[in-house]
């Protein structure tokens, strides 16, 4: 709401007193955010969503073409039926996303489809590197995890389908060479569990990792939105010291105005 400026700046910005500014900005976290018109001309969504303090939610959808916020909410967990409600408050107003990026959420992807079942997912391409390099190790000892830390490497230079199509064919191999021994082993440590893990999730999410290579209005990751949520913590940071009413009503307030920013004159 003060875009990160504090009480005693704003007071020297606009000449006013200290205690008219703390009075209007306690007003306006009085009232209730007013609805607000969604554009329905979105095409490629991004979709996640972060914990804030005290455990509780937030989910975005971003428009991935100019990275403006679509709709945001507080207060949503990420893996619970809320996810559904709000996808289908998107589909009420006329939302009918072609693509989404998501992280690999599982409820994600369940309610995706069952809002917009001719949804194409795009799966966060530094979500399935970060999390593959973090089961295989910085320094593995197995062949099997050096040659798998190897491919989740390469995945920083995909950039088109033939990049693409030469990285698919090297997992092929690598499952030919490997796969049939992990099958087959009786190791049940750890080390062994995260390299499976690994292995799953790769061959799980190859399927929807490549789709912007095809179309360049598809980005690769959902680090647009991480990004938002990083500055909206750090403007939260800045007025840290509301009660959680306060808090909750600043929140909904940043969210509703980040949104309107994005909302087209003819939305619903």
């Amino acid at each position: 709401m003060t875009e990160g400026y504090s009480v005693r700046q704003l007071s020297t910005i606009s000449t006013l007193s200290r205690t008219v500014i703390k009075r209007t900005v306690r007003y306006w976290l009085d009232q209730k955010t007013p609805p607000i018109a969604l554009d329905s001309s979105v095409t490629h969504l991004v979709c996640d969503g972060t914990v804030f303090k005290d455990r509780i939610g937030i989910y975005a959808t971003m428009n991935a073409v100019g990275n403006t916020i679509v709709h945001a909410e507080y207060n949503i967990r990420e893996n619970g039926r809320e996810l559904f409600d709000f996808y289908s408050r998107l589909a009420h107003h006329g939302i009918s996303p072609k693509t989404a990026i998501i992280d690999g959420n599982p409820q994600q992807i369940k309610y995706l489809h069952l809002v917009w079942p001719t949804i194409t997912l795009q799966r966060c391409v530094v979500h399935v590197q970060r999390q593959g390099l973090q089961w295989c190790r910085r320094n593995p000892k197995r062949t099997d995890a050096k040659h798998l830390r190897k491919l989740f490497l390469q995945l920083s230079y995909v950039a088109t389908s033939k990049d693409a199509n030469k990285f698919i064919l090297s997992v092929s191999a690598w499952e030919k060479k490997f796969g049939p021994a992990i099958d087959h082993s009786t190791d049940r440590g750890w080390v062994f569990s995260d390299l499976m893990r690994a292995r799953s999730m790769l061959l799980n999410s190859l399927p929807n990792m490549f789709h912007f290579v095809h179309n360049n209005e598809i980005p690769k990751s959902t680090n647009a939105l991480e990004g938002f949520f990083s500055l909206l913590k750090d403007h939260y940071h800045r007025h840290r010291g509301l009660s959680s009413v306060h808090r909750e009503a600043f929140l909904k307030w940043y969210l509703y105005f980040k949104s309107k920013k994005s909302a087209t004159p003819n939305g619903l």
